[in-house]
């Protein structure tokens, strides 16, 4: 059996664009945002992207198969409840979060929105624009992949069958 390596030369380029939301809507909400104004049709997948220690993200997807895009939203950041002990402090038992992030260096962003393309999307500046005329958003912004070190967790084949 053959051996199959792939060098950092080969896998380097990226062939989507990203783009960083914050907003502290719910993902819901700015999915319906994105189809109404961005002529999107984003829908809930019914399997979240799974990372390690079982941390479900929620994902959107839409395959725009008239001009061959794969659009997706994502979620930076989940809260997993955690059941505590009981203690002798005042509090006793309960729940604690403990926050998973899919980026982890750019905590600060709540939602990316993943276009594949083939390489760069070439309206991404008026979809930014778009993004930031929707109410509950705070900014937005394009995001170099070539920048991030958890970019391996934006590759994942979601409809694969």
């Amino acid at each position: 059996m053959a051996v199959h390596k792939l060098f950092e030369d080969e896998i380097s380029e990226h062939s989507y664009s990203l783009i960083a939301v914050h907003s502290s809507m719910e993902d819901y909400r700015l999915a319906y945002f994105l189809n109404s104004r961005a002529a999107t049709r984003l829908k809930r997948l019914k399997q979240d992207l799974m990372l390690e220690n079982d941390v479900g993200f929620p994902i959107f997807e839409w395959i725009d198969e008239a001009s061959d895009i794969c659009w997706n939203l994502l979620r930076n950041k989940v809260r997993i409840a955690h059941e505590t002990k009981q203690t002798d402090d005042m509090f006793g038992e309960g729940t604690a979060y403990r926050s998973h992030y899919l980026i982890p260096e750019k905590q600060q962003v709540d939602y990316f929105v993943k276009i594949d393309n083939e390489g760069p999307y070439a309206q991404t500046e008026r979809l930014i624009r778009t993004i930031k005329d929707i109410p509950q958003v705070i900014t937005a912004y394009q995001l170099d992949p070539g920048d991030l070190k958890s970019k391996n967790n934006l590759i994942f084949l979601v409809n694969a069958k």
